[in-house]
């Protein structure tokens, strides 16, 4: 599993045309919330084969966020072919991971 943000993202508008399930992942490397949700995100996400899971740094500017009106971090957002499912914002529980892994099916 990746455990860094990537500064660069894709476009809404490829995100919008992914096939398949997505997760994206709003925070930052800096984001105590964010270093915090890191194992829960990780055991939630263990046994995903597959699943496209994309890390993204947020904050002011960013478009990507912005599109997806992320306001807090992490904030997971659960995508089946490009259309949002379901959304976690600062998880609690890896089954609260798994309940919106679950919209994906």
């Amino acid at each position: 599993m990746e455990t860094s943000y990537a500064a660069s993202a894709p476009t809404r508008e490829e995100v919008d045309a992914f096939a398949g399930a997505t997760v994206l992942e709003f925070g930052t490397n800096w984001c105590g919330w964010c270093r915090g949700a890191q194992p829960l995100i990780a055991q939630a996400l263990a046994n995903q084969p597959g699943l496209r899971h994309l890390k993204i740094e947020d904050g002011p500017g960013r478009p990507l966020g912005r599109s997806f009106r992320v306001k807090l971090w992490p904030t997971l957002v659960f995508l089946k072919d490009g259309q949002e499912v379901a959304r976690v914002t600062r998880p609690g529980s890896a089954d609260e991971i798994r309940d919106a892994l679950a919209r994906l099916a």
